[in-house]
């Protein structure tokens, strides 16, 4: 922490207690208990979240950039993925590689973000995962900006937390049938209840049946999920929650990284179609598999404090094969690439928890809304991977013909590779401080201890402390400005040019915003301007460094890297009684300010638009005609950068300035009637059907964005 930063944060700190002077004095018993929430009467918005504090807090009240999407939202849009929800949210570019039927990607602030579940963390590694259906979640979070304070190593852009739809004592069910765009074909079902009487033992069963093909040729996009719960009142004060998944997903590579020729680069033979499959239809495939269980425990002492907590085992496998071009350019004859062989068979292994002592209490003139946590991660990952440069000959990306490569590896021609292991533990305490009536304060503290090690090589380990500081006043019309200071961590594996066990990638952030919910009314608006700065990256030896005596590896890395990120969000969503609108601008700034790797000093971060801009409006004219209901998006994306400061063309120029791709537009839009227990909808992404390429990278490949896609869904509720 530098000495402008510590200054800021003492700063902070002690402003509350400036103020209190002047502050009168608060009745303890309704002060300690009152929290105002409020809630959308169409179930659009959500004005609380869990994940920026690990307790149930008004996002009003939460002195740090957080966004939320309810079941409902992304309903209306017509989400397909974890992926295609997040397109309308600020500051995150959903989808920066292009439609990958693998996972979900996106940037958050620049930076990728880490993948939670009810609070635990869901990916290790990156192609060894099931991906989520959001069938299965009643919402989803996203907490911006570091947040290893709570999370963890690895969230310097912030986290995704899903949240899983949970039993409910009423009953109520759903039968959702949807077909579309590319032969798809779902069913699904959601049904919840009570199982006895007294509804102290509640159900809930969660299934999804999908046989559907995609915009790339040749990939499929089945998935069969089966999500049932269950959830035991033990007594008024205690609670358990079981929720099991079993997620089989069958599909392959949609992502063909295709060359800047063709795509964002004119070449002799035009564009590249973007339903080309670059690999061999008999041999691609990615198939997931994955089976967890996860227990939820709440339970309340009745003095003001509280155990919560989740424990979540999960094994999940991945069957890996694909050709791809890589260099990712073509041959002389502008026509065809050189295809390389990738097959993997990866497997994840992993038992989370996350344990928290919750507590309310009145000091003086003070509210505390305490928070002591520890939690553990015990994760094994293996991927044995066999790459295979040039054997996958040529193909054509103009008039492809297949089947001409018939001496393709086996299963017993991949090698064995020693499984990682990841040990993590972790503590935190957070203290959440409202004083007198209109200042809040949120201090955070964690400590972590983070193991690695395989089969063949010594444990490396590494200890982090993180925190937190967040200041917000709010006024009496709901207007409330806050400043926040908050770090990450992420180890890095292995050891320098210098022989020393590498040192954390480190980041922090500072960001200023203010939150307004207006009286008397569902809207809510954020806005926020921030500043990132990560240190320790690795980079290449500088001329400098090929001369020290004490050097062990002329071709090895140092940890003199650095990036600095700074932008602006606002979000409003917006809800009257026929009306609701959700709209958001992003603007971000990234700069590699520290680097010995050619071409990376004063670049800017690869895959990550400067300007984003969208608005959703949704309709329904319940005067006049009732269950009627329409919905029109609008996405712009400015353009993105290679992560290069200069570009070298195919012909040999190079040009000072990095490769851009261009800018776009999207429109999506949704028509639907509503009766009685019926709800029929017909969703359009991509209505233009417009050809994008949504990041090129200086290694070569450029990402193709959605084409138009159509779904036509009917639901009967009961």
């Amino acid at each position: 922490m530098n000495k402008t930063t510590l200054n800021l944060a003492i700063l902070l700190a002690i402003s509350p207690h400036l103020a209190l002077a002047e502050e009168e004095k608060v009745d303890n018993k309704e002060q300690l208990s009152e929290i105002k929430v409020t809630g959308s009467s169409s179930g659009l918005i959500s004005y609380v979240s869990a994940t920026g504090a690990k307790n149930d807090t008004p996002i009003v009240d939460t002195p740090q950039s957080v966004s939320v999407l309810t079941a409902r939202r992304f309903s209306d849009l017509g989400a397909e993925s974890i992926q295609d929800a997040l397109g309308y949210v600020a500051g995150v570019y959903n989808g920066p590689y292009g439609v990958d039927s693998r996972g979900d990607w996106s940037q958050i602030r620049s930076v990728s973000p880490v993948q939670y579940l009810d609070g635990l963390r869901t990916n290790f590694n990156h192609y060894n995962n099931t991906r989520p259906n959001p069938y299965s979640m009643q919402q989803v979070e996203i907490l911006k900006g570091p947040s290893s304070v709570l999370y963890g190593q690895g969230s310097l852009g912030g986290v995704i937390n899903m949240v899983s739809k949970k039993p409910q004592a009423e009953f109520q069910g759903e039968i959702w049938g949807q077909i579309g765009s590319f032969n798809r074909k779902q069913i699904a079902a959601d049904f919840t209840g009570a199982l006895n009487e007294d509804a102290s033992v509640q159900y809930r069963m969660v299934g999804l049946f999908r046989n559907a093909d995609h915009q790339t040729d040749f990939v499929p996009d089945d998935s069969v999920v089966i999500n049932p719960s269950v959830k035991f009142v033990i007594s008024p004060q205690t609670e358990l929650t079981l929720i099991g998944n079993w997620t089989k997903n069958e599909t392959g590579s949609s992502t063909q990284f295709f060359p800047h020729e063709g795509t964002i680069l004119p070449a002799p033979y035009g564009q590249i179609p973007v339903n080309r499959f670059v690999s061999e239809p008999a041999f691609d495939r990615y198939d997931t598999e994955q089976q967890s269980v996860t227990t939820l425990f709440n339970h309340d002492f009745m003095n003001d404090w509280q155990v919560r907590g989740g424990l979540r085992y999960s094994d999940s496998s991945a069957d890996y094969r694909t050709m791809y071009g890589w260099p990712p350019v073509f041959q002389d004859d502008d026509r065809s690439i050189l295809r390389s062989i990738y097959i993997s068979d990866a497997t994840a292994e992993s038992l989370t928890a996350d344990v928290r002592l919750h507590g309310n209490k009145m000091w003086g003139n003070s509210i505390h809304h305490l928070v002591f946590g520890i939690d553990y991660q015990n994760v094994e990952t293996d991927n044995n991977s066999l790459f295979m440069y040039g054997m996958g000959g040529l193909l054509d990306l103009y008039n492809p013909v297949y089947g001409q490569i018939t001496d393709l590896p086996t299963p017993s021609d991949i090698p064995n590779s020693p499984a990682n292991k990841i040990y993590q533990t972790g503590f935190y305490f957070q203290d959440q401080i409202y004083w007198g009536d209109h200042w809040i304060t949120s201090l955070a503290v964690r400590k972590d201890t983070v193991k690695n090690k395989t089969e063949i090589t010594n444990a490396q380990s590494d200890s982090a402390t993180t925190g937190r500081l967040g200041v917000m006043y709010q006024f009496d019309n709901n207007l409330s400005p806050y400043a926040s200071y908050s770090e990450s961590f992420e180890p890095v594996m292995g050891l320098d040019a210098y022989g020393k066990q590498f040192k954390p990638r480190s980041g922090e952030q500072v960001e200023l915003g203010v939150k307004f919910q207006p009286e008397g009314t569902e809207h809510l608006i954020t806005a926020s301007v921030f500043k990132i700065k990560e240190s320790n990256r690795t980079t290449a030896l500088s001329a400098d460094d090929l001369n020290d005596p004490n050097l062990i590896d002329p071709n090895g890395q140092i940890q003199v890297g650095e990036v600095a990120i700074e932008g602006l969000e606002i979000e409003g969503q917006f809800e009257w009684k026929n009306l609701d609108i959700y709209s958001s601008y992003a603007y971000v700034d990234s700069e590699i300010t520290k680097s010995n790797q050619l071409g990376e000093q004063g670049a800017r971060l690869a895959a990550t638009p400067d300007h984003m801009f969208s608005t959703w409006l949704t309709y329904r004219p319940e005067a006049f005609w009732p269950g009627f209901k329409m919905g029109l998006g609008l996405r712009y994306v400015g353009d993105t950068s290679d992560g290069s400061a200069f570009v070298a063309l195919p012909d040999g120029t190079v040009i000072n300035e990095p490769l851009l791709t261009d800018d776009y537009t999207l429109v999506d839009a949704m028509i639907g009637y509503e009766k009685g227990a019926y709800d029929f909808s017909l969703n359009v992404d991509n209505a233009t059907d417009k050809v994008v390429a949504t990041s090129c990278l200086a290694r070569g490949d450029c990402f193709y964005g959605q084409a138009r896609t159509i779904t036509a869904s009917i639901k009967y509720k009961f």
